[in-house]
């Protein structure tokens, strides 16, 4: 039986999960064929990627930086790959009627936009921009309803409760749920005291212990952030209120997530931490295809630890569900409080346990002004908040 070719846009193709994605394309020429790829601005990655996958189009996220991306791929015999810059141009790959399949993989708020183009033209949505469901997760929610979208995430832990549940899901408490436990590795910083954080430096932040990811979702990780995020992902995703979402700190990252049931049962999907496994779910649902990661030894990992979160020394854990009692427009002001801030960590202009208090005086301070029932009072949360926090780390002398 010959299996229907998908054509495929990769939103984000030279970060982590974009890389992770063509990787598991390439084992599967028969299956996938690339039909366009974006870029924020790693051109020499693109240009690569376009010499092995050939897209129809190559998209920058900077419409500056075009000519150079249209001379580097005349240079290498690519004049017949269409070049693209700015938001419309990847809200229209997004979208576009020859494809199937958007990986949405840009990180933080600049994917939000041609996600939900995907969703509304009807697209199978493969979600690993989770600021997309953090800024607008009911107006995303709705778009997958009203474009007939097929969402299906990718974030590791999402993924993991995606598999343990019953399908097709739909009513978490029709179904027997009684709650999903998302796992974390505590990041590497877990079990440092206030002075020890106090003093980390970006260098260490983006060394995260198991997983190999880009330098933002690194500290978003390190500071606990990142699973704040993925529990406001989680209330849309699954339509869970937040007191049937739990955080498990889970070092060895084996167990990516699980599913309680109110039998009593207990439902984990494990795997060695590699981004390939998850999108190769995604990619090939319901069916499953070989993503080149090796074979969970049991026997060498010998032992599983499971504790709770430090949420004291960590406490954006305990601000996204504060963001989610307060609702409206707080996930998306806390989301971009937290860019913010981590970009001013990273850059040298702000300490590790300032991204709790920015965050933290932010969502309080501005998300009162907005709501959430429409995508430009969610734009102008989003602005207003990335000016208070870079008020804020300005007073405080960053």
């Amino acid at each position: 039986m010959s299996i229907p070719l998908q054509h495929l846009t990769v939103l984000g193709s030279t970060g982590s999960v974009g890389l992770s994605t063509l990787d598991v394309v390439a084992r599967h020429p028969e299956r996938y064929r690339v039909h366009a790829l974006s870029a924020h601005s790693q051109l020499d990655k693109l240009v690569e990627q376009c010499l092995q996958h050939r897209p129809r189009y190559a998209v920058l996220a900077d419409p500056a930086r075009l000519p150079v991306l249209r001379e580097r791929l005349q240079s290498a015999g690519l004049a017949e790959v269409e070049t693209l810059a700015g938001l419309e141009a990847l809200e229209y790959i997004a979208s576009h009627p020859d494809i199937d399949t958007v990986m949405a993989a840009i990180v933080g708020s600049a994917g939000m936009r041609p996600t939900l183009a995907a969703a509304r033209a009807g697209k199978r949505v493969l979600l690993a921009n989770k600021e997309t469901l953090v800024m607008a997760g009911r107006l995303f929610m709705d778009a997958v309803r009203e474009g007939g979208a097929t969402l299906l995430p990718i974030d590791s832990e999402h993924n993991a409760i995606y598999q343990c549940l019953p399908q097709p899901f739909s009513n978490g408490a029709a179904q027997g749920v009684q709650r999903i436990l998302l796992t974390a590795s505590g990041g590497p910083f877990r079990g440092f005291s206030p002075a020890q954080l106090a003093a980390v430096t970006p260098e260490q932040a983006v060394k995260h212990p198991n997983w190999s990811m880009g330098r933002k979702i690194s500290v978003d990780s390190a500071s606990l952030m990142n699973k704040g995020l993925e529990v406001i992902e989680a209330r849309w995703l699954f339509d869970l209120p937040p007191d049937r979402i739990s955080v498990v700190v889970h070092p060895q990252s084996v167990v990516h997530s699980m599913v309680e049931y109110i039998d009593g049962s207990v439902l984990a999907q494990l795997g060695n931490p590699d981004m390939r496994t998850p999108i190769a779910y995604g990619l090939a649902w319901p069916e499953r295809i070989d993503a080149g990661v090796s074979t969970l030894d049991l026997f060498q990992i010998a032992r599983l630890d499971f504790e709770q979160p430090d949420t004291d020394c960590f406490p954006c854990l305990d601000l996204a569900f504060e963001a989610l009692r307060l609702g409206g427009a707080a996930p998306a002001v806390l989301n971009a409080a937290n860019e913010e801030v981590v970009g001013a960590f990273l850059d040298g202009k702000a300490g590790f346990v300032d991204i709790a208090k920015v965050n933290a005086a932010t969502m309080r301070q501005v998300a009162v002004d907005f709501d959430a029932n429409s995508l430009e009072s969610l734009t102008a949360a989003d602005a207003a908040a990335r000016r208070f926090a870079a008020s804020w780390l300005a007073r405080s002398g960053h």
